[in-house]
C-alpha cells in the first residue's frame, strides 16, 4: 500500500512511491501547466499551487482504490484526468492490469487524455461521450472530483450503470449537509477519511447504494 500521508509543500513527494512514479507525476504536472495556457485544465489560480491543490489531492484517493476487489476504475467529467491520471501512474506498480475509463465531453480535453494515457503507458479507454446518455455500464468504482452535485451524482451511478461497487468523490465544505440531505431519499454504506489538501473537505466511499422507497 503507498502511504498517502503528503508533506505539504508543493513539491512531489510521496512516501514509498518510487523515484519513477514521482518523476513520471511531475511529468504530468508540466503537462497540464503548458497546455493549461491553451485550454482550461486547471484555474490559474492554482496553478502555482498544482502538486498540493490537485497531484497531491488526487493521490489521496489511492487508499480506496488500491483493493483487492478494484479492478477497473471509471473517471467522469475527467477533465484534465484529475484523479484518475494520477491513480493510474500510481497503481502501474500496484497491480497489473489496472484499467481507467474516462468519459469527458469535451473534444480537446478527450485528446489531452489520450496524449497523457500514451505518455504514461496506461491501460485506459477514453470516451468523448456525454455520461448522461450512455446506459448499462459496468465498472468496480465510479470517480468523479468536483463533477455534479451529490444527487445527480446518485441518479447517473443507478440509472446510467448497469453495475458498480462503489462511488469514490470529494465532499466539500457542505460536505455533510449534502449526505445528511440525500440520506433522506437514498441508502448507502459510507466511509470517510479526512481530505489531507483541505481542513474543509473529505474523500468519500459510497457502497451498497440504493433509493428508498424503491
Amino acid at each position: 500500500m503507498i502511504d498517502s500521508k503528503i508533506i505539504k509543500k508543493d513539491k512531489i513527494y510521496l512516501p514509498n512511491a518510487s523515484r519513477e512514479t514521482l518523476k513520471e507525476l511531475d511529468e504530468y504536472s508540466q503537462s497540464i501547466l503548458k497546455t493549461n495556457k491553451k485550454i482550461n485544465l486547471i484555474s490559474s489560480s492554482t496553478e502555482k499551487s498544482i502538486n498540493t491543490r490537485h497531484i497531491f489531492d488526487s493521490a489521496q484517493t489511492i487508499d480506496f482504490i488500491d483493493k483487492n476487489d478494484i479492478q477497473v476504475c471509471t473517471d467522469l467529467g475527467s477533465g484534465a484526468g484529475l484523479p484518475s491520471i494520477v491513480l493510474g501512474i500510481l497503481m502501474k506498480s500496484k497491480k497489473q492490469g489496472f484499467k481507467l475509463i474516462f468519459y469527458e465531453k469535451s473534444y480537446h480535453k478527450s485528446n489531452f487524455l489520450k496524449e497523457m494515457v500514451k505518455k504514461f503507458k496506461l491501460e485506459a479507454k477514453i470516451y468523448q461521450k456525454n455520461i448522461f446518455e450512455e446506459k448499462n455500464l459496468v465498472t468496480d468504482v465510479i470517480i468523479c472530483r468536483a463533477f455534479k452535485p451529490l444527487p445527480v451524482i446518485f441518479e447517473i451511478a443507478t440509472k446510467n450503470f448497469k453495475n458498480f461497487k462503489y462511488i469514490v468523490m470529494y465532499l466539500g465544505k457542505s460536505g455533510k449537509k449534502n449526505l445528511k440531505d440525500v440520506s433522506t431519499k437514498w441508502k448507502f454504506d459510507i466511509e470517510e477519511m479526512k481530505s489531507l489538501t483541505s481542513d474543509l473537505s473529505s474523500v468519500v466511499r459510497i457502497s451498497n447504494l440504493k433509493k428508498k422507497y424503491e
